[in-house]
C-alpha cells in the first residue's frame, strides 16, 4: 500500500480526496492547503488529515497528489521531487513550457514515477473507441462550458482545450506540422472563445475549438478515417460508430443503407453501431493506474513528456492568438 497526501483541497481536490479514499491501494495520509478556513471545513467534511505545513505532508507519504492552481504546479513538484517522491500533477502539468523542461530534469535526476492528470485519457467513453480508432486524418473537437469564474485566471486554451489537444496528440502518431489559432477576450482579460487548426505532418488536421462562456456545456470530439466515422461524447459518455463495408452478396437485412459507390466499384453497407461504455470514475482509474505503474515499475500512461507536449501546444496556440491585432483578441 502506498502512502498518498493530497495538495490542494479545493474544487478538484475535494473530488481527489473523495476517489483515493474509494482505492484500497492507497493509504491517505492528509492534505495541504494554505486557505485556512477551507482546509478547517475540508479536514471536517472530508474527515481527512488537515497539514498546515506542506513540508511535514511530503515527508509522510510515498506519493504525491498534486491539485492546486497551475501557478503553483511548479514549485509544490518540485519539493516533492527534491524529496525523492512519486507526483501525480493535474492538467495542465505546469505554467510554462520551461518549467515542464526543468521538471523533467528533476524528474529524471530523482527516478521516480509522474503522470499527468490528462483525464479525459481515461474517459469511458473513449477508452471504448480505442479499438475503433485507426489513422484519422481529420478531427473536430468542441469543448463547450458554461461560465464559472473558477479557471478564468488563464486562457481558456489552458483550462479546457489542453484536455482536446492531449487527447489529438495521443490518437495522432505524427509530428505537428503548423498551427493557427484565434480567440477573444469576453469575460475576462484572456481569450474566453478560442479555436486552432493543427496540421500533423502525415497530413491529418484537428480543428479544436473551446469556450468557457456558452449557453451549454459540450464535449464531444469526432474522429473521421478510411471507411469509418467515430463520435466521442466525453460529456455524456457515449459512443457513436459508422462504418463502411463492402456490401455481402447476400443479405437479408431490408432495413441496410446501401451507398451507390459508382464508376464500377462495389457498393457499400453503411453500419451504425453504439458500443456499450462501462460506468467507470475516470479520477479513479487514473489514480489506479499511477499505482500500478509506480508498484510494477512501468511507464505511466500519461507521461511528463505527455503533459510537457501538450502544454507546448497549447502554448503555441496562445501565441498565435496574441499575434492577432488587439481589437480581434
Amino acid at each position: 500500500m502506498l502512502k498518498i497526501g493530497v495538495l490542494g483541497a479545493g474544487h478538484l481536490g475535494k473530488i481527489h480526496l473523495k476517489c483515493i479514499k474509494q482505492i484500497n491501494d492507497y493509504q491517505l495520509v492528509g492534505f495541504y492547503d494554505p486557505n485556512e478556513e477551507i482546509a478547517k471545513q475540508v479536514e471536517i467534511d472530508k474527515n481527512v488529515k488537515r497539514f498546515t505545513d506542506i513540508e511535514k505532508l511530503i515527508d509522510e507519504v510515498d506519493v504525491v497528489d498534486i491539485v492546486t492552481p497551475t501557478v503553483s504546479h511548479f514549485d509544490c513538484a518540485q519539493r516533492s521531487l527534491k524529496k525523492f517522491r512519486h507526483v501525480f500533477i493535474e492538467k495542465p502539468i505546469v505554467a510554462t513550457p520551461d518549467e515542464a523542461l526543468r521538471l523533467i530534469d528533476l524528474a529524471t535526476e530523482a527516478d521516480v514515477k509522474v503522470q499527468v492528470g490528462h483525464v479525459e485519457r481515461f474517459n469511458p467513453a473513449f477508452l471504448a473507441a480505442q479499438p475503433y480508432l485507426s489513422n484519422p486524418m481529420f478531427i473536430e473537437a468542441h469543448r463547450l462550458s458554461q461560465f464559472n469564474p473558477r479557471g478564468t485566471d488563464v486562457p481558456v486554451v489552458l483550462d479546457l482545450m489542453i484536455h482536446d489537444i492531449d487527447i489529438v496528440l495521443n490518437v495522432v502518431q505524427s509530428n505537428v506540422k503548423k498551427i493557427n489559432a484565434s480567440g477573444v477576450s469576453i469575460v475576462s482579460d484572456t481569450p474566453d472563445i478560442a479555436n486552432a487548426r493543427i496540421e500533423f505532418e502525415n497530413g491529418c488536421v484537428a480543428n479544436l475549438t473551446a469556450s468557457r462562456i456558452s449557453m451549454k456545456n459540450m464535449r464531444k470530439s469526432r474522429f473521421f478515417q478510411r471507411d469509418s466515422y467515430i463520435s466521442v461524447d466525453f460529456l455524456d459518455k457515449e459512443l457513436e460508430i459508422i462504418r463502411l463495408q463492402d456490401l455481402p452478396s447476400e443479405t437479408n437485412n431490408p432495413f441496410a443503407l446501401v451507398l451507390k459507390m459508382g464508376s464500377g466499384k462495389p457498393d457499400k453497407q453503411l453500419l451504425f453501431e453504439k458500443p456499450v461504455v462501462p460506468d467507470v470514475n475516470a479520477i479513479v482509474e487514473e489514480l489506479k493506474s499511477f499505482h500500478h505503474a509506480i508498484m510494477n515499475n512501468k511507464t505511466p500512461p500519461v507521461t511528463i513528456f505527455d503533459g510537457y507536449a501538450a502544454l507546448e501546444v497549447a502554448h503555441q496556440i496562445i501565441n498565435k492568438i496574441n499575434q492577432l491585432p488587439a481589437n480581434l483578441v
